[in-house]
């Protein structure tokens, strides 16, 4: 970094707006995000004299950190926004805007919407945007705010890295470890993803070709992690299984005895590396997250998910509990075949596979996706506020269900799957197939997860949120000056997807 005037960079994972118009905040969180501390070591290799500040904003239930969005005599201030989604965007934008009204110099917005979304009706207003992955940019973000001039835009030529090379993670402090209701830290070893279902935007953020970081930076962030206190690791990789250079990994962890239990999520082509399944578990792996999404072959062949076989499920849900690793299902309701006979035969059938958890979800079209672009086109999409994006609510026009029965079915099938008998016989079951040192967070996964889930549906909340405690403090009503005046909107317009740069479109097509 150049010369200029100190540096204090203030990371936020901004939190969302929920539908009473609060900020969603939480005493304690279920997952932390993976971009603040990813971010956070990557300024701390790039500029060491830099004073870092990391805040999730899902789990600050004191506004005091607001007070770090203001212009500090002697140094420049760098607010960067992370790892924003769509229905992270308000949030992100009257952020800035706050600090841009109290003097902060310089406000960059990165991550998913950005990457994906076009976002020039909001350049040009004092504040940046990220169009790239982090490594890409964030060198010259940090050496242009030291210098007191940021560029409106940053990686519009290139999308992402074609390797990688991050530092080794430094992980939060015990005090905000504490936050979350397991001391969990996410780890990211590989980027990327081979399929090309429609309704996900990890291969127009990440790519189709999966890249991988140097296995000796995984290692020692782990090491890290777990002398800092961290109890729970999240390997957040999509299609963790078709990581290159995996089982070295694996083997590594268990050589090294780390002992660090962990749950991933692998693609449902699993059922054929039981081999993999195996060494999984013996370095740790308590659970395994499988977005099997529908029953339906229909549905599946709508959403280009033709990798996953509903007759190959159950396989999935033998082989992990022959490992004593807890298998959890991730469901989507609401495809456009989707009707309530064929939802409710949909749980009937995962009720009688028996994954251990499973959660649940109404298909929204992200903005930036395949799915999204056809359905916008299609004129389906009724809602306007991109707050609303977020799985949970109803966002377009269902040709065979309305909006109170779609959500009324997720709800109901919550109710359903966490039958108390139903997690009584799973618990039993991950005592006597679970003997290591897997097995707390494996009872934790079966129980917390059901616990939580009727509590949530109990309270006409969706279970996976994001935390426990609710805690209501600011609203989006307390911005909407400072949105109004920095950025001349009430609400953001729905926004076109961002064509892929040249170089990455050459990128994509070797890689499918």
């Amino acid at each position: 970094m150049s010369g200029g005037a100190a540096l204090r960079v203030v990371l936020v994972k901004p939190s969302k707006y929920g539908v009473d118009g609060y900020v969603e905040r939480f005493r304690r969180g279920f997952m932390p995000n993976s971009t603040l501390p990813h971010i956070r070591s990557l300024t701390c290799a790039a500029s060491p004299r830099c004073d870092v500040h990391a805040i999730d904003e899902y789990v600050e239930t004191d506004l005091g950190y607001l007070n770090l969005l203001e212009k500090k005599p002697g140094a420049r201030t760098l607010l960067a926004l992370v790892g924003v989604q769509s229905h992270q965007l308000h949030r992100a934008l009257d952020l800035a805007a706050f600090a841009r009204r109290r003097g902060v110099e310089g406000c960059v917005i990165g991550g998913p919407h950005p990457m994906t979304c076009e976002t020039s009706g909001l350049q040009g207003k004092g504040v940046s945007f990220a169009l790239s992955e982090a490594e890409l940019v964030w060198p010259s973000v940090l050496e242009h705010a030291a210098d007191g001039e940021l560029l409106p835009v940053y990686g519009r030529d290139q999308r992402w890295q074609r390797e990688l090379d991050p530092p080794v993670l430094i992980p939060p402090s015990r005090r905000d470890l504490g936050r979350y209701v397991v001391p969990m830290l996410g780890v990211y070893p590989a980027r990327g993803c081979p399929f090309s279902c429609n309704f996900c935007s990890v291969i127009r953020i990440a790519g189709q070709k999966v890249r991988t970081q140097p296995l000796g930076t995984t290692l020692a962030s782990l090491r890290a992690a777990k002398a800092a206190g961290v109890k729970l690791v999240m390997f957040t990789s999509d299609n963790f299984n078709k990581t290159p250079g995996l089982r070295e990994l694996l083997s590594s962890m268990i050589e090294e005895k780390l002992e660090l239990p962990f749950f991933a999520q692998c693609d449902a082509q699993i059922h054929r590396e039981e081999d993999l399944v195996g060494l999984l578990a013996r370095a740790g792996c308590f659970q395994m997250f499988v977005g099997v999404e529908s029953f339906s072959r229909e549905a599946l062949r709508e959403a280009h998910k033709h990798h996953n076989d509903p007759s190959r499920y159950v396989r999935i849900v033998e082989i992990c509990r022959e490992q004593g690793i807890t298998s959890h299902f991730s469901n989507i309701l609401g495809f456009p075949s989707d009707t309530e006979s064929g939802i409710a035969s949909h749980l009937r059938a995962l009720r009688q596979l028996g994954p251990d958890v499973a959660s649940f979800y109404i298909l929204t079209p992200i903005p930036g996706t395949e799915q999204y672009d056809d359905f916008l086109s299609a004129g389906l999409i009724k809602e306007r506020n991109l707050d609303r994006f977020d799985g949970s609510t109803v966002t377009w026009r269902h040709p065979n269900l309305s909006d109170e029965e779609l959500r009324s079915l997720v709800f109901g099938a919550y109710r359903e799957f966490c039958r108390p008998r139903d997690v009584a016989r799973k618990l039993a079951r991950v005592v006597k197939g679970t003997r290591d040192f897997r097995r707390g967070q494996a009872l934790y996964a079966v129980a917390g997860h059901a616990a939580l889930s009727r509590l949530a549906v109990f309270a006409g909340a969706h279970p996976m949120a994001g935390g426990v405690g609710r805690v209501r403090r600011d609203r989006a009503a307390d911005y909407a000056d400072a949105r109004r005046s920095v950025f001349d909107i009430d609400l953001a317009p729905l926004p076109a997807s961002l064509p892929l740069p040249r170089a990455d479109l050459e990128s994509q097509r070797r890689a499918s």
